[in-house]
């Protein structure tokens, strides 16, 4: 047994990594140009059984991937032997001069309909779910012309963008869909503490939005961790201080410990993004000595006599700049 192999893509002129929509675009264009209600010729007949085969194994994702593995070194037009098993495998998938059944929309009918490419590769899946006839043409359009029941819509994933204050607090968004009966506006709960590549599924709709958090000019988010960073004049990380830090529910008073190094992280726990089941994330508080730009007299003179009198100097650079004090909130 010899199978003549198909090229699907070349048939409907797109690349082999092409979408799902890039598909059915394709198709469109050719189905309604060799249809034989509007290209009575023969080459069109032909033609649009070609391109109506093609697109009855493309857009479905596991025929599609079943094709590709079987024909990705195949070139069209080529005569190939199958492996051994392979007739057993796919055995009772042509039945000459008898029909098949609805698997997929494929109608099997004496004098070629399909390939024989198409009707050993597919034709068992369609001969073992019962009968019914639908070709990919009339699938594509029956829900919109009542001719039959709407396919149920593949999973598609879309992106949508979210600041931190809505990942933060969580928020309502209204989208605007275009289904197969027009466009349709729905609403969509985004949860407090939904994280950056979170995926929600849009039920009943076979849309799964991916989310992005936007960056923000104060909090920088990793996971649920948020680090923001904060300044001290060099008295105070010397001496020690008090000072308010900003988190994404207000502000917080933040105790600095004396011999702060620039650099070093103070950890707020719980102040990172909140979490419906289980501990939220923490707010890394990065703390910088920041040098005065302009002195006064007065100023100048005593950091002079600082200079003189001090009895230590810093260490080498970098040193410290990775430790955490936790609980340093008051």
């Amino acid at each position: 047994m010899s199978v003549k192999f198909e090229d699907y893509y070349k048939t409907l002129g797109v690349k082999r990594d092409a979408s799902q929509d890039d598909i059915q675009r394709a198709f469109r264009k050719l189905a309604h140009k060799y249809h034989p209600d509007v290209n009575k010729g023969e080459d069109g007949s032909a033609k649009f059984k070609q391109v109506n085969e093609a697109y009855e194994v493309l857009k479905d994702p596991e025929k599609r991937k079943r094709y590709d593995t079987l024909g990705e070194n195949w070139k069209a037009g080529q005569e190939f032997r199958p492996p051994p098993g392979w007739e057993t495998h796919f055995r009772g998938a042509a039945r000459p001069g008898g029909r098949g059944g609805r698997g997929g929309g494929f109608q099997f009918q004496a004098g070629g309909q399909f390939s024989d490419f198409f009707e050993a590769m597919f034709g068992q899946m369609a001969g073992s779910q019962g009968g019914g006839r639908a070709s990919g043409f009339e699938d594509l359009f029956a829900g919109q012309a009542g001719q039959g029941p709407p396919r149920q819509p593949q999973l598609q994933e879309a992106p949508i963008t979210i600041s931190l204050h809505e990942a933060f607090h969580g928020t309502k968004r209204r989208l605007e869909l275009q289904g197969p009966t027009g466009k349709k506006s729905i609403e969509v709960k985004i949860p407090a503490g939904t994280t950056h590549g979170s995926k929600i599924r849009l039920a009943g709709e076979g849309l799964i939005l991916k989310v992005s958090v936007a960056p923000h000019k104060t909090f920088k988010l990793t996971g649920r961790d948020l680090t923001t960073d904060v300044k001290l004049a060099p008295w105070q990380a010397a001496l020690g201080d008090q000072v308010d830090v900003k988190t994404m529910d207000g502000a917080v008073s933040l105790n600095v410990p004396a011999g702060t190094e620039s650099g070093q992280k103070l950890r707020l726990k719980g102040k990172g993004l909140p979490k419906p089941k289980g501990a939220a994330g923490d707010l890394f508080v990065r703390l910088l000595i920041a040098a005065p730009k302009s002195l006064t007299d007065r100023e100048r003179e005593l950091y002079e006599q600082l200079k003189e009198e001090a009895s230590s100097k810093p260490g080498p650079t970098g040193a410290g700049t990775e430790d955490e004090i936790e609980d340093s909130q008051q």
